[in-house]
Order: C-alpha cells, then structure tokens, then sequence
C-alpha cells in the first residue's frame, strides 16, 4: 500500500460513519480558531508557559478532528487534560455535545460521562487539593463538568433523538405514501375494468344493432336519395361511435388507447383541429346549417389542448342539434397571440322541439373541466337575439395536470399535508414536515415549549454564575495565602534556616502566583524558589512580587521584582 492509499484511508477512517462535507470542515476549522484563541487567553491569564500554550492548542485540535470517531475516548482525554490545561477547558463544550448524540445507548452514555466525571474530578482533588479546601475543589470541578460537558451533552442527546425520530417519521410516511397509492391504483384498475366491461356488453351491443340497421336500411330501394343519405351519415356517425368506444375500452382497462386496424383507420375522424371539419361536413350532410370559420395564423398544439378543442366542437354541436334543431351553427376557430379560442353559436330556434330532449347533463361540465386540466377555461350562455354560445378557451403550450407525473394522485398524508402520490418510480414525494414537528408538539403548547427552551437556559446561567462565584470565592481566600507585607519580607534573613523562614511565610500554593518564580532574576543554581505577592504595593498592571530561594536548607537569596499582568 502506497503513501497516498495510507493517507486516504486514514481519513476514511477519521471521518468516521458521517461523510465530511465542505462545511462540516469549514465549521470545524471556526470552532478550533476559537476555542485554540480563547484558550490561549486563558493560559494568559493563568501565566502559563508557552510550551503549556502549544500543548493546549495541539490538544484541541487533535480532539476536535477525533471526536467523531472516538467519541468516549476523546471525552475521558479531554477530562483529564482539561484539569492540567485551562486552555483545554473550552474544547469540553464540543466533547459534550458530540458524545451526548454519538454514543449509542443510555446504559453506555451514562457509564462514559461517569467515567468522565471522576477523571475530571478526581485529578482537580489531587491537584489543588493540596491547601486544605478539598470540599471547595470538588464542588467547583463539579459545577465546571455540570456547565461544560453534562449539559451540552444533554441538548445535543435530545436533538439527536427529535431528528432520529423525524427521520423514522418520514421513512415511515413514505413507506405509508407508496402502499397507499400502490392500493389505490389496484383499486383503481378494477373499477376501470369493471366500467369498460360494462360498456363494452352494453353500448357497444346498442352500437352494433344501429349500425347493422343503418347499413340495411341504406339500402333499401325504396328510400329516396335524400333518406339515403341522411340514413348513411347515421351509418357512419354509429361506426365512428363504435371506434371512439373501443378506444375509451382499451383507455380503462389498460392505461392506451386500443390500436385501430389498417382498414379501418380513415374511418373515424381525427380527434383534434382536424377532425374538426370533418364533424362540420357531416352535419352539413345531416341538413343542418353549419359554417366553419378560422382567422389568424394556425398554430400547433399540445396534443391534450388539440383533443380539448376537438371535443369543445363536438360537444357543442350535439347541444345544437338536440335544443335548436334547425337554428344555424357558426364554428369558429379564432388564432390569438397566446391562446386558441374555439366558439361555436347557434341562432334562435326556427321550429320548436317536437318535445322533450334526453340529456345526461354533464356535457358542459365534463367541458368547463377538461378545459381546466389543459391551463383553460370554458364559457357557455345565452347571446343576445336568442341561441346559444359556447367559447372555449386553450392555451398553444400547456401540458395537462399531472402529465409529468404519470398516475400522480393527491391525498393527504397522515398529518393533513397535500402531497404528491408516488411516481411511476416508487418514490414519494417531498412533504412539508414542519407539520411533523409540530404534530409532534401537539398536546404541548406553544408557551410550554418556550418555558422549557427558557428553563433550560436559565438552569446553565445559575450553573455559570455559581462556578464564577465560587472561582471568585476561591481565589479572594487564596490571596491571603500568597501575600506578604514589606516587613515580612524585611524579616527574612539570608542564612535563615528553610523551616524557620517558611514557618513565618504563607503557604504560597495558588494559581495567582503559578510561574511568578520563574519571571524574575535568574535563581542561584540549584536552589528551589518561592514567590509571593506583596500587599497593597503594585499598580494594576504589574504585580510586585517577593521570591525566596532555598538550598541545603538554608535561604540563600531573596529577591523583589515588578511582573507584567
């Protein structure tokens, strides 16, 4: 294995099961400038060395990449050097919130951050336990791994569950969406084979006897040519009817129109523009008054927007015929610069109806509605003068609704969303799952959730607050421990004995004087020092400082310097 299979599957190995993401890496790359500048700020004020300095920032560096992938263990490291480290102190924070939702299992979170706590704990003990005040030090390492660890591990723990389950929800509604539409589309099929195969035994029976009468009849010598005619345009009109069925019969029971022999393809007309003037043509040859017009440019349509037009024409004659026989038609096919406008007007009725005429009473509707589907619209009334006009209106371009998603079907999901059912692919399609959330809400009100929200809150202030004042607590009764008068400092006798010396000083064990010996005059060689601060000398910028050095036990040097803050 090469330098470059080593390196790639190192970091498919450091990426861990989540994929690295452009800003993943870039959030990353901002929480480590952060936290490493902060933390050096705080090893400024604690008067760390630079090689401390180093260290924390390598330390929160390697446990920010490494936390994805190792996540207990970066926190256990991260609890132990944050205890040596105060500039490693913040990465916590980031250690919390990505094991509290990595960790799998309650039983093993609980047992990592216990483990966790004590490392914490117990080596803050055993490293400024040492004056005395190990209660202080343990209620204090407590509150700081409560604010910095355990509560930001408990909020990215509940997150990470919300998103678990909303993510179940939606694969779970998507699973119910497919079934769903696979169930209605059988339902669907049968009930469209059950209507083609009831009118396939019914009209195409009455069809069929018409048209076998009709052709008789056609030949009938003893009609006159005028019956003739009108007998074989009702001849053709009952053949032409018979084809449009078969193909209403093979459009539900399979989804196509049912293929049309060789034979008998110039029979019926083509259902569109141009099939137009054909039906004008038989019902000229009917003896009816009717008259084709057209105006502008012809242009193409959809085919959805041609067959509307077609049916629009059809349609409307037949109205004519039934309810102003005689009344003459005017067709007209108007070409406008964005739409197609069919109009078809009748005039007054020239000789009343012999009586009642048998209509279903959809026509219009069925019209007003497949113009709809197309981007369309349809208007039907009354015109000045008496008759009738029926105005459609279709766009060149407009697909039907739902032609791009074939079989698509809205229903509404479990939650009260519209959606889409699924594609021809199985796929359902994307649902607007803030109503997930908030269904998940229900039964909490909306102020509920924000007292929770503000509760939590206000629990990690007091946290905060209590640290900061027990740190403040803690550091107020360690200044008397490090400070000295200039007297004090007088009193001591170079040649002292180390007990004598040490008896008569403060213990000098406190973070404000951590370092503080190693910033002044080089010390004797081989000596050990101590430094303390004098009291009520030194401005605020620079502290004034008193070391004392001992070997063999014996004080050899003393010294007092100022110190920059």
């Amino acid at each position: 294995m090469n330098a470059t299979a080593r390196t790639r599957a190192g970091l498919d190995w450091l990426r861990g099961p989540e994929p690295w993401t452009a800003r993943g890496v870039a959030g990353d790359v901002v929480l480590v400038a952060v936290m490493v500048t902060v933390g050096l700020g705080v090893e400024e004020l604690d008067r760390g060395s630079p090689q401390r300095m180093l260290g924390g920032a390598v330390a929160v560096l390697l446990l920010t990449l490494l936390r994805r992938r190792l996540p207990v263990a970066t926190l256990l490291v991260g609890s132990a050097l944050a205890a040596y480290l105060p500039g490693a102190l913040l990465v916590m924070i980031l250690l919390g919130w990505s094991a509290g939702r990595r960790i799998d299992g309650a039983v093993r979170a609980l047992g990592a951050f216990t483990l966790a706590f004590l490392v914490s704990v117990g080596l803050s003990v055993y490293r400024d336990g040492s004056d005395g005040r190990i209660l202080l030090v343990i209620v204090l390492s407590i509150l700081i791994f409560l604010a910095v660890t355990v509560i930001p591990a408990l909020v990215s723990r509940y997150w990470s569950q919300r998103r678990t389950l909303l993510r179940a929800l939606q694969e779970r509604n998507a699973q119910l969406m497919r079934e769903r539409a696979i169930i209605a589309g059988q339902a669907r099929l049968r009930e469209r084979q059950r209507i083609a195969q009831d009118m396939h035994d019914s009209l195409g029976h009455q069809l069929a006897l018409i048209s076998v009468h009709t052709g008789a009849l056609e030949v009938d010598p003893a009609l006159t040519e005028r019956q003739r005619e009108a007998v074989g345009v009702l001849r053709q009109a009952s053949v032409a009817a018979m084809h449009e069925l078969r193909e209403v019969v093979g459009i539900l029971r399979d989804g196509v129109e049912a293929p049309v022999p060789v034979e008998e393809s110039a029979g019926p007309a083509a259902r569109g523009i141009a099939g137009i003037a054909g039906i004008v043509e038989a019902a000229r040859g009917a003896g009816t008054d009717v008259r084709l017009i057209t105006t502008g440019r012809p242009r193409p349509l959809v085919a959805a927007c041609d067959h509307a037009a077609y049916r629009i024409a059809q349609e409307s004659l037949t109205n004519a015929y039934k309810h102003a026989p005689g009344a003459p038609i005017t067709v007209e096919l108007r070409y406008e610069d964005d739409s197609l406008v069919v109009e078809i007007a009748n005039g007054p009725v020239a000789v009343p109806g012999a009586g009642e005429v048998v209509s279903g009473g959809q026509g219009l509707t069925g019209l007003r509605e497949r113009a709809r589907l197309v981007g369309g619209m349809v208007h039907a009334g009354p015109i000045e003068g008496g008759g009738f006009r029926v105005a459609g209106v279709l766009p060149y371009g407009t697909e039907p609704a739902g032609a791009r998603e074939s079989g698509a079907a809205e229903v509404a999901d479990d939650f009260g969303q519209q959606l889409r059912a699924p594609s021809g692919k199985g796929v359902a399609a994307p649902v607007d799952w803030s109503a997930v959330d908030r269904e998940l809400r229900r039964g909490r009100s909306r102020t509920g959730g924000i007292a929770l929200g503000c509760g939590v809150a206000f629990a990690a202030l007091v946290v905060l607050v209590i640290v900061i004042g027990a740190a403040v607590t803690l550091l107020v009764g360690s200044v008397s421990d490090v400070t000295i008068s200039r007297s004090d400092y007088d009193a001591a006798k170079v040649g002292e004995s180390e007990d004598v010396v040490r008896g008569r000083l403060p213990d000098g064990s406190s973070i404000l004087t951590d370092g503080l010996e190693d910033k002044g005059p080089p010390p004797p060689p081989g000596a050990h020092c101590m430094a303390l601060l004098a009291t009520g000398s030194g401005e605020l910028s620079t502290d004034s400082v008193f070391r004392f050095c001992f070997k063999d036990g014996k004080l050899v040097e003393k010294q007092a310097y100022e110190v920059k803050q």
